[in-house]
């Protein structure tokens, strides 16, 4: 067997020992993102069934300038999950901030794309972060003082329950402090025949994305999980409106890891990710359940993705 490394990371085993061993197993969304599930996501963004990145990005060149005029410019940008923060310079360029965080779980590929960004604006006081962004973050002393305007592309919200996704906007919103604006991507419902090709795309590149969560295993835990025994799976849940990634067992099978012993029937599945498409009324209701104002929402013509422009609200003392 492999040998257990010493960088692996406590609660990416804690939640592969506890999520495997579910009655319905499961393992967080956020452990996809690995430097190379972060490199494959990348190009899943290029592929030519993924409507989501170019859908935004479309709306940011189309409305960052207005982002500006409502939120103001000159203070500091804070990013969350910010990937390779491709997106980033359109918003950058119309807000002209003093200072910008990008934030995220991949300490690797967050310096490379901090490193990008700084050759391309070497004015900006740029603070990288490598955090877990669902749980409570200490911004860099640089930006204490400054009026934020968080960054949330990418629909990354919709990978949370509603109710998760509400505890994670409310701490957004106390990271980020009064008088703080948020700048967040949803991604809308639409058909899904539309949906199901974006997320099983023709090239294999999401199937691969889904199973570098084994290799990861693998490589960071002491494991030997048989790849080749489960596949991709992607599943429109319309109860719950949201499309489902999962790893099919495509045979009975049996391994281990940290010592402890697995078995999946074939057709079983670890169920690996969510991503929740929201209505009109959908998305402004979470926002506000969380202490946001929507204050714009731009969409495209089709009206399959939406830009929103939130504005916390300050605390009431009755409704």
């Amino acid at each position: 067997m492999h040998a257990p490394r010493q960088s692996a990371d406590p609660a990416f085993r804690g939640d592969v020992l506890a999520g495997l061993k579910a009655p319905i197993p499961a393992i967080p969304a956020r452990w996809l993102y690995d430097r190379r599930g972060s490199e494959l996501f990348e190009e899943i963004t290029r592929l030519p069934e993924y409507y989501p990145t170019r859908t935004e990005r479309a709306l940011l060149e189309e409305h960052s300038a207005d982002v500006a005029r409502i939120a103001g410019i000159g203070d500091a940008v804070i990013e969350f999950g910010s990937g390779s923060s491709t997106k980033t310079p359109l918003l950058l360029r119309a807000v002209a901030p003093s200072a910008y965080v990008p934030i995220d779980i991949s300490g690797d590929f967050l310096r490379d794309s901090a490193a990008g960004l700084q050759a391309e604006f070497p004015d900006l006081s740029i603070h990288p972060v490598e955090a877990d962004f669902m749980r409570p973050i200490r911004l860099p002393a640089a930006v204490e003082g400054l009026t934020k305007l968080g960054f949330f592309p990418g629909s990354t919200i919709g990978n949370l329950v509603p109710r998760t996704a509400t505890d994670l906007l409310r701490a957004m919103k106390d990271t980020l402090g009064e008088g703080s604006w948020l700048l967040i991507g949803m991604d809308r419902t639409k058909p899904v025949d539309v949906l199901l090709a974006a997320y099983d795309d023709a090239a294999g590149v999401t199937a691969a994305f889904n199973l570098n969560l084994l290799h990861r295993i693998n490589a960071e835990l002491e494991a030997e999980v048989p790849v080749d025994a489960f596949r991709h799976r992607a599943i429109w849940n319309d109860r719950m409106s949201r499309m489902e990634m999962h790893l099919e067992a495509v045979r009975d099978v049996a391994f281990r890891i940290e010592g402890e012993s697995f078995t999946f029937r074939a057709g079983q599945t670890i169920h690996t990710e969510n991503s929740h498409k929201y209505g009109l009324r959908d998305s402004r209701l979470l926002l506000r359940a969380a202490g946001w104002a929507v204050c714009k929402e731009w969409t495209d013509p089709d009206d399959w993705f939406a830009l929103i422009l939130a504005e916390a609200e300050p605390p009431r003392f009755a409704p």
